[in-house]
């Protein structure tokens, strides 16, 4: 049996955050989440789209409980002052969506904190940002979905070089912070269950969603490439091989609200190599399974941010 967004169950008084929800996969996500009751934390950098969305979203349900918070993911400044409001407040997450991203950017970028770009928002941020809510995440039944991708399965986590400062390409440092984000809910379920902390994390990956990503990458650094993508790739090959940035979120929310997935699942599309499709269980490759590289990348990590779990 096909899952389906009417199969979500009422979610009225549950907490959501979901990171990057001011368009594409994210936006879809908190849509969903808000029209089937839940009161909804739009994170993200720009306050003005965020504004956007959340009209948009109040548009479609006028009842909705939608409120924007900003966040930074690039800035652990940013993480700490979103987690530190949250904590204040003290209410208990329910579902914690680690959505938002940037991908495969042309030249190497550095965040504020020195941190390689798409390493700083698409995997420190948020193993920070959840570190931080752990309290609020294990005083209920939480739900934490880490928001990988199918390039994962080309990623190879550069323990002696997560920031990639030497020999920077694109789409390798791209598919190391998406097997990282793989890694991290792994690993994360793992110390959930033997810590009691009570929490459920669950990956899941959109597959090829027609987003705005592809417009920051490097296959459209050239006034060549733009009009390629433009007249060519958009209207004839993407809508062969790709899906909405609607049915892109289905994985995520599968993930986010079923009740009968497990600790450690992976959810994606199901067709046409996981890039479209009904959501299902997807395919974890051998070398994010590594227990070993797992642990060893939990303890990096947490000493380049300076923040530790429990």
């Amino acid at each position: 049996m096909v899952w389906r967004v009417s199969d979500i169950p009422d979610l009225k008084g549950r907490l959501a955050i979901v990171t990057g929800s001011n368009s594409g996969t994210g936006y879809e996500t908190a849509l969903v989440l808000a029209g089937r009751g839940a009161d909804v934390v739009l994170a993200a950098r720009n306050a003005g789209k965020a504004a956007d969305a959340r009209q948009q979203i109040l548009a479609a349900y006028p009842g909705a409980s939608v409120r924007i918070e900003t966040l930074d993911l690039a800035s652990q400044a940013s993480v700490t002052g979103l987690a530190e409001r949250l904590l204040e407040a003290g209410n208990p997450i329910d579902i914690l969506v680690n959505n938002a991203g940037v991908m495969a950017l042309p030249r190497r970028q550095v965040s504020v904190d020195g941190f390689e770009l798409q390493m700083a928002t698409n995997y420190f941020g948020h193993f920070a940002l959840t570190a931080r809510l752990l309290p609020l995440l294990t005083a209920g039944t939480a739900r934490v979905v880490p928001v990988s991708s199918i390039v994962h399965r080309q990623g190879q986590i550069r323990l002696a070089d997560l920031n990639h400062e030497t020999g920077y390409r694109p789409w390798p440092v791209y598919a190391q912070s998406k097997l990282a984000m793989l890694m991290f809910a792994l690993e994360l379920a793992r110390r959930s269950e033997a810590g009691g902390w009570g929490l459920t994390s669950v990956a899941a990956h959109p597959g090829y969603a027609r987003t705005s990503l592809i417009e920051n990458g490097p296959m459209v650094a050239s006034a060549v490439a733009r009009a390629g993508l433009k007249h060519v790739f958009r209207p004839f090959i993407e809508p062969m091989i790709s899906h909405s940035a609607a049915s892109g979120a289905l994985p995520i929310l599968l993930a986010a609200t079923s009740p009968d997935v497990k600790p450690g699942d992976y959810l994606g599309p199901t067709q046409l190599n996981e890039m479209k499709g009904p959501p299902g269980p997807a395919e974890i490759r051998p070398h994010a399974l590594d227990v070993e590289v797992a642990a060893q990348l939990w303890s990096a990590t947490e000493r380049l941010v300076g923040v530790k779990f429990g």
